[in-house]
């Protein structure tokens, strides 16, 4: 299946906390490890247990860009290398290199690029909240 979203992150679970009504899933994928919290029935239903391969998806406009140590809730925050910026009439879209050579994007305003520096070769972190994460298996 072929998805719109531009982060498509491929591993294998890790580890699942199950919860009354919302699970989170641990997704190791090569230098990386993606958290999402779901729904128990998603859960099922996908069959997410440990060593199951599955992807994480998450949406472009659902990451946000930060620069240095931050104290944040989210639990995904990713340290890497500023690889391109595509320029927008309103939103670029920031394209990043993390851990185990993966890319992630995110689009944000062109004002925050501007405020924030962005540049190819910058280093910064990606931020992408648990909830913001949906799962996908074979």
């Amino acid at each position: 299946m072929k998805l719109s979203a531009r982060n498509q992150l491929a591993g294998k679970v890790e580890k699942v906390q199950e919860g009354a009504v919302n699970g989170i899933v641990t997704l190791a994928c090569e230098g990386l490890t993606v958290t999402g919290t779901i729904s128990m029935s998603a859960i099922k239903e996908l069959d997410l247990k440990p060593g199951r391969e599955a992807v994480a998806i998450i949406k472009a406009t659902e990451v946000m860009i930060g620069l240095g140590e931050m104290k944040l809730s989210a639990r995904n925050q990713f340290k890497g290398t500023v690889l391109s910026i595509a320029e927008g009439a309103v939103n670029d879209i920031v394209t990043m290199e993390v851990a185990g050579g993966h890319r992630i994007s995110a689009t944000i305003s062109g004002n925050a690029v501007k405020e924030l520096d962005l540049k190819p070769g910058r280093e910064a972190v990606a931020v992408i909240k648990a909830t913001s994460v949906m799962f996908g298996a074979e």
